[in-house]
């Protein structure tokens, strides 16, 4: 006898599958990431990332209002700073009138509803390509937080809703928040990147902000000491919570598919939103597979990100955003 209850009644049709569908991806689910530039009239496409752009700021207004009207409605910014503005303190970092402090202002200015979340990281200012001061082989902690703390003020000054802490320094989301209260900025947010990991993955965003770290002697040649071991689990629970018990509104795991273990992990640890970072390097895989035909853009594209949102992350910063909205209203 075959049982009363089938499973199977609840896939019979692409209408019931909708109707009892447990995840669903939408507009508000994700951070759009933006790649801006210093000149004009610039929209330069990165070559591992096809169809993605670096942006000045008078294209960056632009691609803000077309976001808005797609119903795309947070940011997340990062700055390709010239190589004669680098240095080893992160100088340019903390300038009120530098790059990011204007795209952000470019973004409010052009549309002041949209979610404005800035990277805080010292490694597009670095002429060393790491996320913090480097002296005789070694990266600084404390002097690292000091000016990750003066660069969140900036940011906040300069109208930012959330700063987004990417470094993985010990103790940074505390100082962040604490200069962030001191100075008045107390409704601006910290979504920390609290699980990241010494990802393979990254290698075309570091292409779009020349951010790689370079090969010089007494200069470490990757981010190892700082970045997580990709072969570790209950870290990512241990540095998540402490960033939330430091201020942290909002925690991250960063990169996306091969984590989704640690991300359904944190979601059931911590009551605070989670986000995932689906990275450069996911996003190069499937265009150029795609490209060669080896699969279905669409439909892989799709696939993972319900298999990200299913694992717990309440945000997803992907480049696919654009592409993703386009699909849903077709």
């Amino acid at each position: 006898m075959y049982p009363l209850i089938r499973n199977r009644r609840l896939r019979a049709s692409e209408s019931i599958r909708r109707l009892v569908r447990e995840t669903i991806i939408s507009p508000d689910d994700f951070l759009v990431p933006l790649f801006v530039v210093e000149g004009k009239n610039i929209k330069d496409e990165i070559p591992s990332m096809p169809n993605y752009y670096r942006l000045s700021l008078d294209n960056l207004e632009k691609e803000v209002k077309e976001l808005w009207k797609m119903g795309l409605c947070s940011v997340l910014l990062f700055v390709k700073v010239p190589d004669n503005l680098k240095d080893n303190a992160g100088t340019e970092a903390i300038n009120d009138n530098g790059l990011m402090q204007l795209a952000i202002k470019t973004v409010k200015n052009t549309c002041p509803e949209m979610l404005v979340m800035t990277d805080v990281a010292l490694d597009p200012y670095s002429s060393y390509g790491h996320d913090g001061i480097v002296t005789d082989g070694e990266i600084l902690n404390e002097e690292t937080v000091e000016i990750l703390s003066e660069m969140s003020v900036s940011h906040a000054k300069a109208g930012a809703d959330f700063v987004a802490p990417s470094d993985m320094m010990d103790g940074r989301i505390l100082s962040i928040r604490e200069a962030l209260e001191d100075e008045g900025y107390i409704n601006t947010g910290i979504m920390s990147y609290s699980a990241k990991y010494a990802s393979a993955f990254y290698g075309p965003f570091r292409d779009a902000l020349d951010s790689a770290p370079v090969d010089i002697k007494n200069v470490p040649k990757d981010k190892k000491t700082y970045q997580m071991d990709y072969a570790n689990r209950y870290e990512a629970i241990r540095e998540t919570q402490m960033d939330i018990d430091e201020g942290a509104d909002i925690v991250m795991v960063k990169p996306g598919l091969c984590y989704l273990d640690i991300v359904r992990e944190i979601k059931n640890e911590v009551d605070v939103p989670v986000a995932v970072y689906q990275v450069s390097g996911e996003y190069a895989m499937v265009k150029a597979a795609a490209e060669k035909g080896w699969l279905d853009h669409d439909a892989v594209m799709m696939e993972q990100l319900t298999a990200i949102k299913r694992a717990g992350a309440n945000m997803i910063a992907s480049y696919f955003a654009k592409d993703v909205v386009k699909l849903l209203n077709t």
